[in-house]
């Protein structure tokens, strides 16, 4: 884990685009970045012992998508003490509901958000569980 004030965090998205602007944002705080694109990748970053202080991630991408990673995640007990938060276009309230039930520390809706925004609430659920 990181000291109290800066994290190291992993970043789940199929959008090239999205990751380069949220890891920009990230690390000009001084914070770490790692990116995966798609949740395979993710798991297998997580599972080769990235020590993360926090996961966000899309709920829609191709192959393992959100919930299918989040499911896993749980499962293998895979980075228990991370803070985990969905970050997606999808703010219906039965992809929130199904999101919580996997436990997770937030739910961010991107299109109404921009990304200093995501910033500073994704800081503040990180500072809490942390």
């Amino acid at each position: 884990m990181s000291d109290k004030n800066t994290y190291k965090f992993l970043i789940v998205d199929d959008d090239e685009f999205l990751l380069d602007v949220y890891s920009v944002k990230f690390r000009e705080v001084g914070h770490t970045v790692d990116t995966a694109f798609g949740g395979e990748e993710a798991l297998e970053k997580i599972k080769k012992g990235g020590d993360y202080d926090a996961i966000i991630l899309d709920i829609v991408m191709p192959g393992v998508d959100g919930f299918e990673f989040l499911s896993r995640l749980r499962k293998g007990n895979l980075a228990e003490n991370a803070a985990v938060i969905v970050l997606t276009n999808h703010g219906y309230s039965k992809d929130i509901e199904k999101a919580k039930e996997f436990n997770i520390d937030g739910y961010i809706v991107k299109a109404s958000t921009i990304p200093s925004e995501v910033l500073a609430e994704v800081l503040k659920i990180v500072s809490s569980k942390l």
